[in-house]
């Protein structure tokens, strides 16, 4: 059976910066879910940072490909630098997804470290821009799909791809 990399608070955990869940009520989630299929985190708190936490924006909003680069950095709005922890995150998603041959993932958009389409422009100003977060750049680059909370049905079709390869 294939796994499903997750947000966890897509899945009603309060993980977020906010202490707050995103919890996602679909019916393709909840099956899921129901398999046994999904295997939820949080890189941020992988990464070592609290719940609450300050708000956290990727500086010009040039997305996680930059980060992991080193070539931007991850700031909360006060200037403080949580770079480190966001790619050690992100490392951390990359290798349980590793270790569990995971092919999939489900992951918040909008977020720095998991958007896949759309991230915040680093004004924190509430507006987005198009881009991928750190852990979704990170899995993207090894082989590991990743589609917003929004891109369930793309998900499901990309699984059931997954899943006839393997019976074919």
């Amino acid at each position: 059976m294939e796994r499903i990399l997750v947000s966890a608070c897509l899945i009603g955990r309060p993980v977020r910066f906010d202490g707050r869940a995103k919890t996602v009520d679909d019916a393709l989630l909840a099956g899921w879910r129901s398999e046994g299929r999904l295997v939820p985190l949080c890189p941020e708190i992988e990464g070592g940072l609290p719940v609450p936490r300050p708000p956290a924006e990727i500086e010009g909003g040039v997305g996680g490909a930059a980060v992991l680069t080193g070539a931007a950095r991850i700031l909360t709005p006060e200037g403080a630098d949580v770079t480190r922890h966001f790619l050690a995150g992100a490392q951390s998603a990359l290798a349980l997804a590793r270790s569990m041959g995971i092919r999939l993932a489900i992951l918040k958009d909008g977020s720095p470290s998991c958007g896949s389409l759309r991230i915040h422009d680093g004004t924190f100003r509430g507006r987005v821009t198009p881009g991928s977060g750190v852990t979704a750049a990170l899995l993207e680059a090894n082989g590991v799909r990743v589609f917003g909370e929004d891109r369930l049905a793309d998900a499901a079709a990309y699984l059931g791809d997954l899943e006839s390869a393997v019976r074919g």
